[in-house]
């Protein structure tokens, strides 16, 4: 009986795995693959080049900005999708009345695609006919610039947290309203509430999905590309450059597919480095003994 379950569950995995091998083990397996070699202009004949691509990325000075771009992206990530998504949800939830609409306007850019978030922000910054320099002109302010070298990363940054804190919002909503609320009542009772009710309560009880939220930020501050590419491209100069608009760039403008495999693999290390540095750091003493 036992063995005839286990072919049952057999059965109605196979096509999820089917599906997880084909989409996205075969493809990794292949980028990996491209990531030694000088493939380039979509041309089937490539040859092995060792880790001449590895070897350029510590070389290429756009790699650089990008890194350190993205690693602006991810602390704002962290700090504003995690932190102040965190923040809402402890104020939402001490609302007796009228939580759902926040819940509704906060998680209502979530639904929204990322290319027309990105699209109506550029729209906001152009110089000749966006929104902020229409509002100036009409109380006779000289119209700005907006998007420049020094700015265009910062700028890049509002609509990107904007978006998905929302997402994390409603995810620590739901964590806290899962609290049994005999644990707040026993604190009530021995004078603990407010602030003291956050920090020794909802926070350690909702620890596990805290953790978890950090560390889809890392696997999603790495992919964010859509709002960035229509918004600048990338641009001006590279200011506004991340891993993956770069890695767009290399494969799909400049054609160079090796290359670009080799900034892909980059993107799939960080990512798990940063989260496993992530969960290590959150694990308690009694867990890491």
């Amino acid at each position: 009986m036992v063995l005839k379950g286990k072919k049952y569950i057999l059965l109605f995995l196979s096509p999820a795995v089917l599906l997880i091998t084909i989409f996205l083990y075969y493809p990794l397996g292949k980028t990996i693959q491209y990531s030694f070699t000088n493939y380039s202009n979509w041309v089937p004949k490539f040859d092995y080049i060792g880790l001449e691509n590895y070897k350029r990325i510590f070389t290429d000075s756009v790699i650089s900005k990008s890194l350190i771009n993205s690693l602006i992206l991810l602390a704002g990530c962290l700090i504003v999708e995690v932190g102040f998504a965190l923040v809402l949800a402890v104020l939402v939830d001490s609302i007796k009345k009228g939580f759902r609409f926040f819940r509704m306007v906060y998680f209502f850019p979530v639904v929204i695609s990322g290319a027309a978030i990105g699209l109506m922000f550029y729209l906001v910054f152009q110089y000749e006919y966006g929104m902020l320099n229409s509002v100036l002109a009409t109380f006779g302010v000289e119209k700005i610039v907006w998007i420049t070298e020094k700015s265009a990363m910062f700028l890049v940054l509002i609509p990107v947290l904007w978006q998905y804190v929302g997402f994390y919002f409603v995810i620590f909503l739901t964590a806290i309203a899962s609290v049994p609320t005999e644990i707040y009542e026993s604190a009530m009772l021995d004078g603990i509430s407010g602030f003291k009710k956050t920090i020794y309560i909802t926070i350690p009880m909702i620890k596990n999905v805290i953790v978890t939220s950090l560390g889809l930020v890392i696997a999603g501050s790495l992919k964010v590309f859509d709002i960035v590419f229509v918004m600048t491209n990338g641009g001006p100069l590279d200011a506004s450059q991340l891993l993956s608009t770069y890695q767009y760039q290399q494969a799909f403008v400049y054609y160079n597919q090796g290359y670009g495999s080799a900034i892909s693999v980059l993107i799939i290390v960080l990512g798990l480095i940063l989260y496993l540095v992530t969960t290590k750091l959150s694990q308690s003493k009694d867990e890491l003994y």
